[in-house]
């Protein structure tokens, strides 16, 4: 294997269109908005390269596009300069110094994307495909869902009809706003999809109270799991919630790593996790995430933050090596325009191709990424 020691490490903004309407992209009208993500490439002194996605979102995080750039090229940079690249726990611990964490790790997304990066640099350099890097077998697609965010029932049949010309069959709803309006919206989604696999989520937008009744007349509409129903850090609230048993309770926002993920499962807090590699720091600790799911039979579900390109290649990499068995809300595909790949991942219907081939097995245009910024 060649040297693996970072060389270099340059940040690039890269600006998605918007091709349909979501709550945490509108900041815009439609036709000129955008998904903003940072891209990272990492290169060592032999000219090998490795690429990741930084996916900030103002509306679901703290973390900026400015931010996450800054954080980069201001510190995590000059601290990474000189490392082998292969030493992830080294890095870990570089990049939890110069970015301390907080309550748990410190810009998480930022550090994802710098994850990714390294993990295609080592990929590439050792000739090693993820599934066999991780000793997993090799899974050809992961099935998607279609993410429901509409603020009415008038909207939903427009809503599903397009679902279904696409090729989808699952669904994913958005709630949290107003209980009744989303109870009726499931409703109506039900009497319209009575064969398709249903969860929803929150996004932490209730409150106990409401999240309980809601959560046996979801369960009663054969709703099979309720996402981060209550504020993340309601952690008793959690507790009883899952003890009335309606509905298995899965966290999203307040499971970024292992540590949390542990510690809420001894607490009695959850039933499961729908993990976001772009929230969690990346393939590394995501990986860690999902082997304690496995040991303790956890409900692992799958999500992301309209994840494009390399952020979306990394996820499918990690699902498809884990057998993920239910459909993940990885709603890139849906809601984003263009690529800046050379090959654009396939989505075809509701199945994403899991790319095969070394590192993140994708490969980034250069005309493509000049012409995105």
């Amino acid at each position: 294997m060649r040297s693996t020691q970072i060389e270099s490490m340059d940040t690039f903004i890269v600006r998605y269109p918007i091709s349909r309407t979501f709550r945490f992209l509108k900041s815009q009208p439609l036709s000129k908005a955008t998904r903003d993500t940072v891209l990272v490439r990492v290169t060592t002194a032999n000219g090998e390269t490795g690429w990741g996605q930084c996916v900030p979102s103002r509306k679901w995080s703290y973390e900026t596009l400015e931010t996450v750039r800054s954080t980069i090229d201001l510190y995590l940079r000059p601290a990474l300069l000189g490392v082998d690249a292969v030493d992830r726990e080294a890095i870990g611990r570089i990049m939890e110094r110069e970015i301390a964490p907080g309550f748990t790790i410190g810009q998480p997304i930022c550090k994802a994307g710098v994850d990714l990066a390294l993990f295609d640099l080592v990929g590439k350099a050792t000739k090693q495909p993820a599934h066999e890097r991780w000793g997993r077998s090799f899974q050809s697609s992961v099935t998607l869902s279609w993410t429901i965010d509409v603020s009415s029932e008038g909207e939903l049949e427009a809503e599903v009809a397009e679902a279904t010309r696409r090729g989808y069959r699952h669904f994913n709803v958005k709630v949290g706003q107003d209980a009744k309006r989303d109870e009726a919206i499931c409703v109506t989604l039900r009497k319209l999809t009575s064969e398709a696999q249903i969860w929803v989520d929150a996004n932490g937008g209730y409150d106990l109270a409401t999240a309980a009744a809601l959560s046996k007349r979801f369960a009663a509409l054969g709703i099979f799991a309720f996402e981060q129903p209550l504020p993340a850090n309601r952690l008793s609230d959690y507790q009883q919630l899952r003890r009335l048993g309606a509905l298995p309770i899965v966290m999203d926002e307040g499971v970024i790593s292992r540590v949390e993920l542990q510690e809420f499962h001894r607490l009695g807090l959850l039933d499961g996790v729908a993990m976001k590699v772009s929230r969690c720091g990346g393939l590394h600790e995501s990986r860690a995430m999902l082997e304690y799911i496995e040991q303790e039979g956890l409900l692992l579900m799958a999500s992301g933050l309209t994840d494009p390109d390399l952020a979306f290649a990394a996820s499918l990499l990690l699902f498809g090596a884990y057998g993920l068995k239910l459909p993940a809300a990885l709603n890139g595909p849906q809601f984003l325009d263009e690529s800046i790949l050379h090959t654009p991942i396939e989505v075809m219907g509701d199945q994403a191709r899991v790319p095969l081939g070394n590192g993140l097995a994708v490969e980034v245009c250069g005309e493509r990424l000049a012409s995105a910024g």
